[in-house]
């Protein structure tokens, strides 16, 4: 028998009984979508983390407090106040740090807006430079729609100004004019000074929400602390920024009197160790995921061997008729065997264009209400695996249905009712 003739009665033998072919893919289906899903939005998250990463800049190395977290017990170590005021200085000095370009320290938190009656819960980020104006626009690519930033001056004086994002304009004025009204923080007034424009996320920061202020204004009457959550360097060219970290390493350890590399109260990152760093924690958490949603696969395939016992016993006579005609034990094993792969694939294909459909949506869904932008991305080769897997799928499980088929006794077959 030729292979298109096997197809042929194969097509026949699932389309007689549709409702019954398509609760046997049921379980294939469910199994790649949910692949198909894990996969683009994993893929998706990963890619909208690493813009944020990148959206740093490539020069830009981030200096941060505490012991570099090797695993979840060293969480607890970013909460360290290792980076002080000596520090700025020291990572200043061009003797120290000969190629870097800028640097600004970096303090924030939490704390209540108040404009006569209404208040607003903002994240507060204090930035900026005592020697150069603009610092926090070049490093975060932000500047105000209205007004301008706070200046070198007003970090070294501890002005009493602000710059606020547009969520918080809202809340706060509503369609009032904003620009030159003074907002309380802590019981102390503050000008605003200027206000940035809808932004949304930013290098992992919603720049809408916050509040910009001057760090040495941060420290003294917002947050009440004298050291920094991290200092962000910019090389002068990104070819030194390896030797840049180098410096700022050095400089460091001498600061805090460190001889020991593995005794470092602080740890530096560039825009390159966060990507291959959130690359990895991605992939291997979508991994993760994604074996867990393939143990449906070996479900569904449970699934179609016994639905195809089933439909073994229920076509006996079927099968004795053909045998009656000719047909060899072969072709009745090629003929359920090819019946099986046909259903899984075909299960494996609505479950590719079922996942992909609900992955398109739910990135819409949360471009719309997450206030940034989650990449839609369409897994090929994991849609091209999983066709492959559930096609593999339907050859295992339906080996041993085609078996049973393919023993019985032509004679036997005929008189069973």
């Amino acid at each position: 028998m030729t292979l298109n003739h096997t197809l042929k009665i194969a097509f026949k033998g699932l389309t007689a009984h549709k409702s019954r072919s398509l609760l046997t893919v049921l379980g294939i289906v469910i199994g790649i979508a949910a692949i198909i899903l894990i996969m683009s939005i994993g893929k998706g998250g990963q890619k909208l983390i690493l813009n944020q990463v990148q959206g740093l800049g490539s020069k830009t190395i981030a200096v941060l407090p505490g012991r570099e977290p090797k695993g979840p017990t060293d969480v607890a170590s970013f909460f360290l106040d290792s980076l002080k005021e000596r520090d700025l200085e020291s990572l200043g000095d061009k003797n120290n740090v000969p190629y870097v370009e800028d640097l600004m320290p970096v303090v924030f938190g939490s704390a209540r807006l108040a404009y006569k009656d209404e208040t607003y819960q903002a994240t507060i980020l204090g930035g900026g430079s005592a020697e150069k104006n603009n610092v926090m626009a070049e490093i975060f690519d932000v500047v105000p729609d209205k007004g301008e930033f706070f200046t070198a001056s007003d970090v070294f004086s501890q002005a009493s100004v602000v710059v606020i994002g547009d969520n918080v304009r809202e809340e706060l004025f509503g369609p009032n004019e904003a620009l030159g009204e003074k907002i309380r923080i802590n019981n102390r007034s503050f000008k605003v000074v200027g206000i940035l424009p809808s932004k949304g996320q930013v290098s992992f920061f919603n720049f809408d929400d916050m509040v910009l202020a001057p760090y040495t204004t941060v420290q003294q009457y917002i947050l009440g602390r004298k050291y920094f959550d991290r200092i962000i360097v910019t090389a002068s060219e990104e070819k030194y920024i390896k030797i840049t970290v180098q410096d700022i390493e050095a400089t460091l350890r001498a600061n805090h009197n460190i001889t020991d590399p593995g005794k470092d109260d602080f740890f530096v990152e560039t825009s390159a160790d966060l990507v291959d760093r959130i690359s990895v924690i991605t992939l291997a958490l979508t991994l993760l995921l994604t074996s867990i949603a393939a143990i449906s696969l070996v479900v569904g395939g449970i699934g179609v061997m016994n639905i195809m016992l089933v439909s073994v016993t229920e076509r006996t006579r079927e099968i004795g008729l053909r045998k009656a005609l000719g047909a060899t034990s072969k072709n009745i094993l090629y003929q359920f065997l090819t019946e099986a792969v046909i259903l899984t694939a075909v299960g494996g294909i609505i479950g590719v264009i079922l996942g992909g459909t609900l992955s398109f949506a739910i990135a819409i869904i949360i471009s719309n209400f997450s206030g940034f932008v989650w990449p839609f991305i369409f897994p090929v080769t994991a849609a091209l695996l999983g066709i492959g897997v559930s096609a593999v799928v339907g050859l295992v499980f339906g080996i041993y249905p085609a078996r049973a088929a393919a023993k019985k006794n032509p004679i036997e077959a005929l008189r069973y009712e």
